[in-house]
């Protein structure tokens, strides 16, 4: 995906930058350093950028970046303590039962499949808050509020339930979606060989995240979806709305 870094600002003031992260990008250099990641281009811009939190490379949405010392400090601590509010936004395959609820599960690392993590008494606590916005029968529209920051935690908390996130690869079936899955008397045009996946891509975005500035003042930050998710979810409203 290209872009210009200032089309993707939501957010800006003295202390930090609020970006709305594209999927498929790394929010900081991993060890390898072997694509660029945000942090990269925002320190071609910026004299000073510290990391407060990460998104998983294929999670879009809003990240925070602080632009001195003394503000990495002050929205870190917030993040530690657990005095932000983080709503993310999934896709889940099927219909999700209950449609509400707190799921409170450990989160450890998987000792057998480097890069993933799995429930486990051995982990770190993690605390999801979970509500389905849309019930499509074939796929609910969810909203997450974490009050833990666990690698994969939105990711491993779904598959507990039983409805893994559309397009993840590591703890569901990683498949894209098809208009032509749901949509009756679906045809390709004429010149089209093969049909364009909607959504092929972890289907996860970091919707809101409210924050208390140095001054005191709350800041309530939200970056919009991105287009591929917001044309699937008019497709899914169009065709399996209930």
């Amino acid at each position: 995906m290209s872009f210009k870094l200032k089309d993707i600002i939501v957010f800006e003031d003295e202390s930090i930058i609020g970006l709305n992260k594209p999927p498929g990008m790394l929010s900081i250099p991993d060890r390898e350093a072997s694509e660029p990641s945000l942090k990269d281009l925002l320190q071609q811009q910026y004299s000073e950028i510290y990391t407060v939190h990460r998104l998983d490379k294929d999670t879009s949405g809003l990240i925070i970046f602080a632009k001195t010392a003394a503000a990495h400090k002050h929205f870190s601590r917030q993040f530690e303590e657990r005095k932000t509010v983080k709503i993310y936004l999934g896709l889940l395959i099927g219909s999700v039962q209950p449609p509400e609820g707190t799921i409170d599960q450990p989160i450890a690392e998987n000792m057998t499949k480097r890069g993933s993590m799995l429930i486990h008494k051995r982990g770190k606590s993690a605390i999801t808050d979970y509500q389905v916005l849309k019930d499509f029968k074939q796929y609910s529209w969810v909203q997450f509020r974490i009050h833990t920051g666990r690698t994969h935690q939105i990711r491993v908390h779904a598959k507990f339930l039983g409805n893994p996130l559309v397009g993840d690869p590591i703890y569901g079936d990683g498949r894209t979606i098809l208009l032509s899955s749901f949509k009756n008397k679906f045809k390709l045009n004429k010149d089209t060989l093969e049909e364009k996946p909607l959504l092929s891509r972890l289907a996860l975005h970091a919707f809101q995240l409210s924050i208390t500035d140095e001054n005191g003042k709350l800041l309530e930050l939200e970056a919009p979806l991105y287009k591929d998710m917001k044309v699937t979810m008019m497709q899914l409203e169009k065709f399996l709305k209930r």
